[in-house]
């Protein structure tokens, strides 16, 4: 059976699409009647704005930067952020990318490029916001937040904001290979 649906391409990536895209994701989740949406928000942005949208009979979770992305001991979601969104439903988590790792401590000690970063940079073909929604999908299926062997929607984006939306089946980490895109939702043109 041949399905029409179509992708919505935004002309360029960014923070200015963070509501249309949640909007199209949600939208789509209604439509397949799937109850599991997994966003990026590193400071809370994104999260915040899921916030304006019906979220009583979803799980959502957020995905966030583990303590020291940015600088050592530094946390980028507040705790009075983290607060905020727990009140309204939002699971929250806090982990390591499952595409860095160590492999990322490897190559700031010895340099060179490492597997997670290839198979990272290979999806960033498709666009940043791309990468981020399989990694965050991964990382919340390994944390349990979300059922294993379910499609899910996943939101993130380029840089600030949301700008890209997938319909995807995460594996766990350890079976990454058994990851399935369903569908792309929304995406920007060029990044």
């Amino acid at each position: 059976m041949e399905i029409d649906q179509y992708t919505t391409y935004f002309p360029k990536p960014g923070k200015q699409n963070t509501l249309e895209a949640i909007s199209l994701a949600l939208n789509r989740a209604n439509e397949l009647k799937i109850k599991d949406i997994v966003l990026a928000s590193s400071y809370g942005y994104t999260a915040k704005q899921i916030v304006k949208f019906d979220l009583s009979k979803l799980n959502v979770v957020c995905v966030t930067h583990h303590a020291g992305f940015d600088k050592p001991g530094k946390v980028e979601l507040t705790d009075q952020t983290k607060k905020y969104l727990q009140k309204h439903g939002i699971k929250v988590y806090r982990g390591t990318h499952f595409f860095s790792g160590v492999a990322r401590a490897m190559r700031t000690e010895f340099g060179g490029v490492y597997t997670g970063e290839i198979v990272a940079n290979t999806y960033r073909t498709f666009g940043e916001g791309m990468k981020v929604c399989v990694e965050i999908a991964i990382m919340a299926l390994d944390a349990g937040l979300i059922p294993y062997g379910k499609e899910i929607i996943a939101i993130a984006g380029t840089g600030a904001g949301a700008d890209t939306a997938v319909v995807v089946k995460p594996a766990h980490g350890k079976r990454f290979f058994d990851t399935q895109i369903i569908e792309i939702i929304c995406k920007p043109r060029t990044w």
